[in-house]
């Protein structure tokens, strides 16, 4: 008997999944994007029930993406087994959004998945979406993404391939353009395959939205030439706007032990208000056939993807499956691991789970809007309808001073409901909004709110789909609702105003600015997310 498998498999902000098999076990990687530490690895033993087990780059020599701005840093890992170990790629983005770009790629290693990795290696910077081919003859091939910044050139110029010398770390021989892709464009996130006798290239193109989709072609030779599939897309739904999940492309292709053939890609669900993706791209599954003339198709016999797959045999996972209704408490002297911070390779600026005892505490560092050093700690939005409570003991001595509960997506992208101070009225309650207005980033205040006890206060959010309300309490007291209704749908690719593109997805979590340099903590005694979708 087979179990069901629904679609996505791994819901909210996971996108550009790669997956390599080591005997019965499967592990996904997707890229983090600005939040901390880099790249985001689950683990499944039945492809259904996924669980975070690592995120590799935790230290500084590996990652530091203070300044980069919003949705750089960790772009597409690419994720593969070979010579007793993990290799990890990755690139590391630094500048984007106009003809000009900045990016280093590099490699790590480990044997061990949850284990350290290695320091890494740097290899070229020329493109972004890197990967790492494995021959058969012992041979090691190094792909990315060309970037073209010239006036009058698509900046998607095709995809390189060079040799890379694991021995000597560097890339070795003549650097060799294989394809430049369909008429789509926007040609990246490349890997290779070998399979009877054939080399294999898979690419995305038509750019990250309705238009995405995965292209396949094939060549006898490693460096081309290279001819597209009869069907040009394995998978899309660039022409089914019907289609549950959209913005398909991105992906990978494996094999189980019994040498069925799966396919993972990423996706998005635009259920909520404008079409919007507020879960941001997530990652998918589907079955795949090879057919008799070596080509892989979709088992389905569309490109475009189901909701529910027939997956391996029954079995249950023993793992822990991640980011569902939870209660955190902060007992431990380590994070809980559905959480991630912002950019700095420096937890120990942000945030402390030792200088009291059961709680988080966040010091008081840059603004909401910083993209150098702020403490903001969440976690992934995975559900279209939640609730979300912590409790904060807080004391501002000033409007400068604040720290509450915030739904973020980026600094131009959020709802953060927050304590701070007044000189009218003391403590005060009030939501700073920013509606993803860019580049001029206007703060929205609501009124303020009186707070008539002292000690901590409760603070909720609750999302329903398109629509956010926020409430404050004090201990065992009835919930004071805030009169404003705001917009959940701005925590998402599509919310923003202006031309910066961004693709990460909503998070929820706690914070604390102290723009006086004082760093005022704030102490957050328990988080709860509890999902309401049906």
């Amino acid at each position: 008997m087979k179990n069901m498998i629904e679609n996505p498999i791994l819901p909210g902000f996971n996108p550009d999944p790669s997956i390599v098999r080591v005997g019965d076990d499967y592990y996904i990687a997707t890229s983090t994007f600005e939040w901390y530490p880099g790249v985001q690895i689950h683990h499944s033993r039945n492809l259904k029930d996924w669980s975070i087990v690592a995120r590799p780059l935790s230290r500084k020599s590996q990652l530091d993406m203070r300044g980069n701005p919003d949705s750089s840093g960790v772009w597409a890992p690419c994720l593969t087994y070979a010579d007793g170990m993990f290799w990890l790629v990755y690139s590391d983005v630094k500048r984007f959004g106009s003809n000009l770009i900045d990016v280093k790629n590099y490699i790590v290693t480990s044997k061990d998945i949850s284990g350290d990795w290695s320091e890494p290696t740097y290899v070229n910077s020329n493109g972004f979406d890197a990967s790492l081919f494995h021959d058969d003859d012992g041979k090691k091939y190094f792909l990315n993404m060309l970037w073209d910044h010239r006036e009058g050139n698509h900046p998607f110029r095709g995809i390189q391939l060079q040799e890379y010398d694991a021995q000597e770390g560097k890339l070795v021989g003549e650097v060799k353009l294989i394809f430049t892709g369909t008429e789509l464009r926007v040609t990246e996130a490349p890997h290779l395959y070998k399979r009877n006798g054939w080399y294999y290239l898979l690419t995305a193109e038509g750019g990250t939205s309705r238009d995405h989709a995965m292209t396949l072609a094939r060549s006898r030779n490693i460096d081309g030439k290279y001819e597209l599939h009869p069907n040009k897309y394995i998978v899309t739904t660039k022409d089914a706007p019907d289609s549950y999940l959209q913005r398909c492309g991105h992906g990978d292709i494996f094999d189980t032990p019994e040498g069925e053939t799966f396919v993972v890609f990423l996706c998005g669900r635009p259920v909520t208000r404008n079409n919007r993706c507020v879960l941001g791209r997530e990652t998918a599954l589907q079955r795949a056939v090879w057919k008799d003339d070596d080509w892989l198709y979709l088992e389905n016999g569309s490109q475009v993807p189901d909701v529910l797959v027939t997956g391996l045999s029954l079995q249950e996972d023993e793992s822990e499956v991640c980011c569902k209704s939870k209660w955190y408490d902060f007992d431990s002297d380590v994070l809980p691991i559905d959480f991630q911070w912002l950019r700095s390779p420096q937890p120990e600026r942000l945030f402390s789970l030792t200088q009291k005892k059961g709680y988080l505490r966040l010091f008081g560092r840059e603004t909401i809007g910083s993209w150098f050093e702020q403490a903001l700690v969440a976690r992934r939005q995975v559900d279209f309808s939640y609730t979300a409570i912590t409790c904060v003991e807080f004391e501002p001595e000033c409007y400068q001073q604040y720290a509450g509960l915030v739904c973020y997506y980026n600094r131009t992208q959020f709802h953060y409901l927050s304590i701070t101070h007044s000189e009218e009225l003391g403590r005060v309650i009030r939501v700073m909004s920013c509606l993803g207005d860019y580049p001029g980033e206007e703060i929205l205040f609501t009124k303020e709110y009186n707070i008539t006890w002292n000690g901590p206060v409760y603070l909720k959010a609750e999302v329903e789909k398109d629509d956010l309300v926020f409430s404050f309490a004090e201990h065992d007291g009835d919930w004071i609702s805030l009169s404003d209704v705001f917009d959940a749908t701005i925590l998402s690719d599509e919310g923003g105003r202006g031309e910066h593109t961004c693709f990460t997805g909503a998070f929820v979590g706690m914070a604390c600015s102290d723009i006086t340099g004082s760093q005022k903590a704030a102490d957050f005694s328990f988080f709860t997310y509890s999902s309401k979708d049906k």
